[in-house]
């Protein structure tokens, strides 16, 4: 299927989908006239890849762990998905300490607005 039928089938739109392949997540064959042509493992491929963007996952990230698209063979796949997931879970703790931080900033703000009101009422007219 061409660019456009690729972004209605995937919800990707073509610019996503030439940056896909821009940075190697994906490489879909040629028509003789050139342009690109995308198959069914392609798409189901783009969908793998919007899931995990959704997630939250840059695409340095993706791009270094997902097995490269022109591989063809199995070999290695046991130890791509393991690092993946290292590289996962690793990305998702990294999430969790900044979400620890940002929760005790927002409680001491919080803190200051109580306080800040209480103060306000006191003074008012």
């Amino acid at each position: 299927m061409r660019i456009g039928e690729a972004s209605a089938a995937s919800g990707v739109s073509a610019r996503s989908l030439r940056h896909y392949e821009d940075e190697g997540l994906i490489v879909p064959s040629r028509f003789s006239n050139g342009f690109r042509d995308y198959c069914q493992s392609t798409i189901d491929r783009v969908l793998v890849i919007r899931s995990l963007l959704e997630s939250g996952l840059p695409v340095r990230l993706i791009s270094q762990a997902l097995p490269r698209p022109t591989d063809g063979s199995d070999a290695g796949t046991d130890a791509v998905c393991a690092e993946f997931l290292h590289e996962v879970q690793s990305y998702r703790d990294r999430l969790a300490a900044r979400i620890a931080v940002l929760s005790d900033q927002r409680a001491a703000l919080d803190a200051y607005l109580r306080k800040a009101r209480r103060t306000d009422r006191r003074t008012g007219p």
